[in-house]
């Protein structure tokens, strides 16, 4: 049974975040613990990558790039292409 993410959980993995990004983040379809392991492949890619880990499967992966898209000038984060 897949359990869904809530705003609260996504919230106490990224800190604040726009509603934007829980949004788009919920949508992936991911768990919690996918949501912890791209939020620390970002924080430590390279560490990961020495530890012998693999690399992200799909989902973490889609989290990742939505956790790294840039910020515009208001702090809030530039929609995907």
């Amino acid at each position: 049974m897949e359990v869904i993410m809530t705003r609260d959980d996504i919230i106490s993995v990224l800190g604040p975040v726009d509603e934007a990004v829980i949004a788009d983040i919920a949508l992936t379809g991911a768990s919690l613990e996918e949501l912890r392991e791209a939020f620390a492949w970002l924080g430590a890619d390279e560490a990961l990558l020495n530890e012998g880990r693999p690399l992200p499967g799909t989902k973490v992966a889609r989290l990742i790039e939505i956790l790294d898209m840039p910020e515009d000038e208001d702090g809030r984060q530039a929609a995907a292409e």
